[in-house]
């Protein structure tokens, strides 16, 4: 009933089954389509369970997975060279969320044909022999993906066209979509809990499934379930159905659900762990660290493994990981001088590939709000210097330019290393900005005694602002050179951290579950935890400091879902949870109804107010053009089948 193009069965085809990064390759056969008749094999279903890890690439790692996640959001707007996957989505005048605005409808073109995979998994494995651990991966993986899919649309199909929750194997033309306490009940709690009970603790692949992973998303759909089943904010549901659970459990229940599942998974942590400070969870060296529990994965060794060349040009879509182009602005354009006397400008920041580099695609930039008041904090907090690149050094050594010393801001020399622009951490000082563009290329200004290019807070605008540190390239090839940045990142992106069961945990407190720790205690493990430094990316130095007594001093005594929501921004800004953290907490609307930023032209450093237009019906994303052209059924069945609104 889920169905793109009648002539494709669903669950018959897929691309590219491979596993990659991993302690253990699974086994198979390389294929290039994957037929309903090699399901009914042993070998099948296994590779069936292995396609289901490759179904994170689709999302994770998407830059416009990204934009679904972030523009439009109080983290991000769109920047000088985004076009309507980002600007539509800005909801600000240039352009509208409708049917067929690409990025809201990818959620369903991605999960679907793998959601029938794991019914058919679930369905099938059990004939072969194999294991209920292994079945429930696929368990996992299908309540996961409803999950997203709940979150997203609201209610949807849980027949695909051969009953409720079973694989099936021929083209349907009609679809009837399931409200949100059946998606819930009968597919995400049921599958989730299964999956808490069967899988290992240790995954049986590195950054594959685990115990506490399905309890950290099942802790995650009770608070999401409760919310609904509250509906502060009298957001409207569809298909239309009462706030209330078949199962007879209100809210309150569901909250303390999730609360004693995330302190399960707290108490009982396994391989997991939080890592000692904020910048060695997100450090390119440091990937899959025992705080990652479930990731997207790459590698820069294989390009089969990694389905696309790890050294080439990187296509700009899934599987490749390039998320962290779309907020990486175009340094290359910034200019130093050959000479002290007279300006004679060259590129002094190639494009590289290090994690505070890489590709330039201009797409999204952050809100002047964000690093004024999201990350106010820079000195004890550690989280902005492990967020953002706020420092961009000189490299043309690296590009085989021999001059040893360039001049840059008041004609000050600077060296292969050094600082050739920054960002400023407040607006005590106002730099003196060139009209346009000026001699650095870029706009950027000045300030006395300072060899580097200085832009203010105030100063950001849609092309010249912080990149982002945290999710960006990394690589160890090439160390002597400008490595590889135009190739997909070879990194792992996350999918699950550890750190988010005390989130979990905490906000389920503040809406009335109790325990042994409250949301205070919680939060400030998080907030210790990011009063501790280990290096300075700013300054590019080593920096042992521990703030985090500041840090737990700070925080207010009565937690409220404001101030979770600014802690969740500051510990996850780019990685794809705000939009879902404002929708479950119906705050979209009071969060980002206003922003500020500067234009999108050079020298463009005053900051403009800029409206958007939320409406309750946004709050869902609208079902895909795709869905409803392939549906044969009368016109009034398919205006039924949309979201109200779109």
């Amino acid at each position: 009933m889920i169905h793109f193009n009648k002539k494709l069965v669903l669950g018959a085809i897929f691309l590219s089954l491979t596993f990659t990064g991993c302690n253990e390759i699974l086994d198979e056969e390389p294929r290039s389509n994957y037929t309903v008749e090699y399901f009914n094999t042993e070998q099948g279903v296994s590779q069936g369970l292995t396609s289901l890890y490759r179904n994170l690439r689709l999302l994770y790692g998407n830059g416009y997975f990204m934009s679904n996640c972030q523009t439009g959001t109080d983290e991000s707007t769109w920047a000088q060279s985004a076009d309507g996957n980002f600007r539509d989505l800005d909801m600000s005048g240039n352009g509208n969320i409708n049917s067929a605005t690409f990025p809201t409808g990818m959620v369903w073109g991605a999960v679907f044909p793998y959601i029938n995979t794991a019914n058919g998994i679930i369905e099938k494995g059990p004939n072969f022999g194999i294991a209920e651990s292994l079945i429930s991966e696929a368990r996992f993986f299908r309540g996961f993906n409803y999950f997203m899919l709940a979150q997203t649309y609201g209610g949807v199909p849980l027949d695909l066209g051969s009953g409720e929750l079973a694989f099936n194997t021929s083209a349907a033309t009609t679809s009837v979509r399931n409200t949100v306490p059946e998606v819930y009940t009968k597919a995400v709690f049921p599958d989730l809990k299964k999956a808490v009970d069967n899988l290992p603790v240790s995954p049986r692949v590195t950054g594959g499934v685990t115990k506490n992973v399905a309890r950290l998303f099942l802790a995650k759909a009770y608070l999401t379930y409760g919310w609904w089943l509250e509906n502060p904010n009298s957001i409207p549901t569809y298909p239309e159905a009462p706030r209330t659970d078949p199962d007879g459990h209100n809210a309150q229940w569901y909250f303390q659900q999730a609360y004693d599942i995330a302190m399960a998974g707290i108490s009982s942590p396994a391989p997991y762990s939080l890592q000692p400070t904020f910048y060695d969870v997100n450090a390119g060296p440091n990937d899959r660290n025992s705080e990652c529990m479930l990731y997207a994965d790459h590698t820069q060794a294989s390009a089969f493994y990694n389905e696309s060349d790890p050294v080439g040009f990187g296509s700009g879509w899934s599987p490749d990981n390039f998320a962290a182009w779309m907020q990486t602005w175009n340094y290359t354009a910034i200019r130093s001088s050959t000479s002290a006397s007279s300006f004679a400008g060259i590129s002094s920041v190639q494009r590289a590939a290090t994690q505070s580099l890489g590709r330039p695609w201009v797409r999204m930039a952050p809100t002047i709000g964000v690093i004024k008041n999201t990350f106010a904090d820079k000195t004890n907090d550690s989280r902005y210097d492990g967020t953002f690149v706020t420092t961009y050094r000189g490299n043309w050594d690296k590009a085989g330019v021999s001059n040893a010393v360039l001049y840059n801001a008041n004609s000050l020399p600077v060296q292969p290393g050094g600082a050739i622009l920054t960002f400023l951490n407040d607006d005590t000082q106002t730099p003196a900005y060139p009209s346009g563009s000026g001699q650095n290329g870029v706009g950027a200004g000045t300030l006395p005694g300072r060899a580097d290019w200085v832009v203010a807070p105030n100063g950001i605008s849609r092309i010249v602002y912080p990149g982002l540190w945290k999710i960006g390239t990394y690589r160890t090839d090439d160390p002597n050179g400008l490595g590889y940045p135009n190739a997909g990142l070879t990194r792992p992106f996350n999918v699950a951290k550890f750190s988010e069961f005390y989130f979990i945990a905490a906000e389920a407190a503040v809406k009335g579950a109790s325990g042994t720790m409250t949301a205070r205690d919680l939060i400030n493990v998080i907030r210790a935890r990011a009063g501790k430094w280990k290096f300075n990316n700013a300054q590019n130095v080593t920096y042992i400091a521990d703030n985090s007594a500041a840090m737990t001093a700070a925080t207010p005594a009565a937690i409220t879902i404001d101030y979770i929501l600014a802690e969740r921004s500051r510990e996850y800004y780019g990685e794809f949870y705000r939009w879902y953290d404002l929708v479950r907490t119906q705050k979209w609307a009071e969060y980002a109804a206003t922003y500020q930023i500067g234009g999108a032209s050079y020298g463009a450093h005053t900051p403009q107010t800029v409206s958007r237009n939320i409406q309750k019906f946004h709050y869902l994303r609208p079902i895909p053009q795709a869905q409803l052209d392939a549906m044969e059924v009368s016109a009034d069945i398919k205006a039924k089948y949309q979201n109200p609104g779109y």
